[in-house]
C-alpha cells in the first residue's frame, strides 16, 4: 500500500521533469502483481550508520543501499534494508531510499523491483520477545500460526534489477518526496494497531468477568481508558484520510498532519493500553504458563 501508492505519484512526478518511462514501467509492474496475486514488501528502511553523514559520507558505502554496477540489462545494487516486516511472506521486494538525497549521493538514488528470492539476497531473521513458545507444543501460544509477522534484515550482494523493474535512477531530488509520501502511508495505516487494541481491550474485560470484578469503578474507569484511548488513534487515521488529496498521477494522499498525529498515538497510546490490561489482569499476564507446562 506504502510503496504503490506513494510510486505510482512520484513516478508520474519524476517523468513530467525528466522525461524517462518510470510510470509507464510502474504500472506495468502492477499489473503484473494483480495478475499473479502477488504480495510486495516496501522495503525502505537502511542500516544508516552515521546518522550526522548523508550516504557518501559513510565509511561504509553500503550503509545505504547503491548502485554499484550499470549494464545494458539493468542495474546491480548492495546494501541492506533494516526491520524488514513481512518481507519473508513476499513474493517481490520494491527497494527505495530511505532519506533526503543530494547531487553527490546519486548511486544511492534508487528504486527497483526484485523477486523476494533473487540471486545476492540474504534474509536474517529477527527476534520477537516470545518466539520460543511458538516452536514448543500445542497452539495456544501459536498466535496466527499461519500468517503471523515477522522482521528480518535483508542483505543485498550485487543483485540484478532489470530496466523494467527500475522506477528511479539517479533522480536524487525525488527521494524525499518519495519518503514523505511513503510515511505519510505508512503512518496512517498505524490504525491497524487499535485491532490489537479492541482484542486486548475485550481480553482485560473478560479477565475482570472471571475475576469477578466487572462493575468495580475503577476497574470499569481502566477499560474505558483503554477504550478512549485506542478510539483516539483510529480517530486520527480515519480522519487523515478524509482530508486526502487527489495527486497529479491520479492517487490520494492522505493528509500529512493527521498521519504524523496518528504515529505520535501510536508511540504512546498501545503501551498505556497496555499497562492498563496488566493492571487488570495482574501478575498473570506475565508469569502464566505455557501450554507445554499445562499439559
Amino acid at each position: 500500500m506504502d510503496a504503490m501508492n506513494s510510486l505510482h505519484s512520484t513516478t508520474f512526478e519524476i517523468d513530467e521533469k525528466h522525461g524517462p518511462d518510470y510510470h509507464k514501467r510502474f504500472l506495468e509492474f502492477v499489473k503484473m502483481m494483480q495478475k499473479e496475486n502477488f504480495v510486495i514488501g516496501g522495503a525502505m528502511t537502511d542500516p544508516k550508520g552515521d546518522r550526522s553523514k548523508g550516504p557518501s559520507e559513510q565509511e561504509d558505502p553500503d550503509l545505504f543501499t547503491r548502485i554499484v554496477k550499470t549494464d545494458e540489462n539493468g542495474v546491480y545494487v548492495s546494501g541492506a534494508k533494516a526491520h524488514q516486516t513481512g518481507c519473508i511472506n513476499s513474493h517481490w521486494i520494491i527497494l527505495m531510499p530511505t532519506i533526503r538525497l543530494t547531487e553527490a549521493d546519486k548511486d544511492w538514488a534508487i528504486v527497483g523491483a526484485i523477486p523476494a528470492d533473487a540471486k545476492g539476497v540474504t534474509y536474517i531473521y529477527g527476534r520477537q520477545s516470545c518466539d520460543t513458545r511458538s516452536m514448543e507444543e500445542g497452539d495456544i501460544d501459536d498466535g496466527n500460526a499461519k500468517f503471523g509477522g515477522q522482521e528480518a534484515l535483508i542483505i543485498l550482494d550485487n543483485v540484478f534489477i532489470p530496466w523494467d523493474k527500475v522506477f528511479m535512477n539517479g533522480e536524487y531530488e525525488f527521494a524525499s518526496m518519495l519518503v514523505e509520501r511513503f510515511t505519510c502511508y505508512h503512518r496512517r495505516s498505524y490504525v491497524c494497531k487499535t485491532g490489537l487494541g479492541d482484542v486486548l481491550i475485550g481480553a482485560a474485560a473478560t479477565i475482570a468477568d472471571y475475576n469477578g470484578v466487572p462493575k468495580v469503578s475503577h476497574i470499569k474507569d481502566k477499560i474505558i481508558e483503554m477504550t478512549h484511548l485506542n478510539e483516539t488513534i483510529f480517530a486520527a487515521g480515519i480522519a487523515s484520510s478524509h482530508q486526502g488529496q487527489k495527486m497529479k498521477s491520479g492517487v490520494f494522499l492522505n493528509d500529512d498532519m493527521l498521519a504524523q498525529v496518528c504515529k505520535h498515538n501510536v508511540t504512546r497510546f498501545p503501551y498505556e493500553i497496555s499497562r492498563l490490561a496488566q493492571d487488570i489482569a495482574g501478575g498473570l499476564v506475565v508469569t502464566l504458563p505455557s501450554e507445554k507446562d499445562f499439559r
